[in-house]
């Protein structure tokens, strides 16, 4: 979802374990032959509306990794 949204998604749910669920929505961005859904609702409305969840927009800490250096390796 961290892509489609364009940020990172915490879950803040407090529920355990994992859940295997299906979302039809319209992309924000659709492709010219894409038919799957076409009256579909937006991905946020689909959330609220199919899995009973709100997204909110919140500023957190999350975990990034950071890149100082990269080198090709070398020949033993």
């Amino acid at each position: 979802m961290t892509s489609t949204l364009g940020r990172p998604v915490l879950d803040r749910t407090g529920l355990d374990g994992s859940f295997d669920v299906d979302v039809t929505f319209t992309p924000d961005n659709p492709t010219v032959d894409s038919t799957d859904a076409p009256n579909a609702p937006s991905l946020m409305t689909a959330i609220r509306e199919q899995l009973g969840l709100r997204l909110e927009s919140t500023r957190a800490p999350v975990d990034v990794l950071v890149v100082d250096r990269v080198q090709p390796p070398t020949q033993n």
